[in-house]
């Protein structure tokens, strides 16, 4: 009987850190904080970025397990970037994204797909140590990159 009781308690408390997470990421964020996190996300973006780029250019060596580590992490965060970007989120403390991101919603989400897309086949290609199928898919990453930045963001 006690174990029936714990599981009952555990399914329960379970149940209620499920709705109060429920309660809280249905909260209306402020369009600061909503900055604040896109922007910190595509800083670390960025500082995997940069190596990865150093080393298709030529201009560091190429290593693999660096290489590697850095791809998977861009790959971790890119599922992440699309909830910095709430309605309203276009006001606020300095922003480079455009309101056209609100009004092209579904074309905005597409191309956030393709990045999130090309970044995990960067991180599995980055696996085999194939130095021309890196590039390839690095490339790949790069124009899912472009085009967004092309239409959503002041440059």
């Amino acid at each position: 009987m006690p174990a029936i009781l714990n599981a009952a308690k555990t399914n329960a408390l379970a149940l209620l850190i499920a709705i109060a997470w429920m309660t809280t990421a249905s909260a209306q964020v402020k369009p600061e904080q909503a900055i604040g996190y896109r922007k910190a996300a595509y800083h670390v973006i960025v500082w995997n970025w940069s190596p990865l780029a150093g080393m298709v250019r030529g201009s560091i060596p190429y290593d693999k397990a660096n290489f590697e580590r850095n791809a998977k992490r861009i790959a971790q965060i890119a599922p992440a970037l699309l909830e910095g970007f709430p309605a309203g989120s276009d006001k606020g403390a300095a922003t480079e994204a455009l309101p056209a991101i609100w009004q092209n919603w579904a074309d905005f989400q597409s191309k956030m797909k393709s990045f999130e897309t090309e970044s995990a086949a960067l991180a599995k290609v980055s696996k085999t140590g194939d130095f021309d199928r890196v590039k390839l898919q690095f490339a790949k990453v790069g124009a899912a990159c472009k085009s967004c930045h092309e239409t959503y963001k002041a440059e």
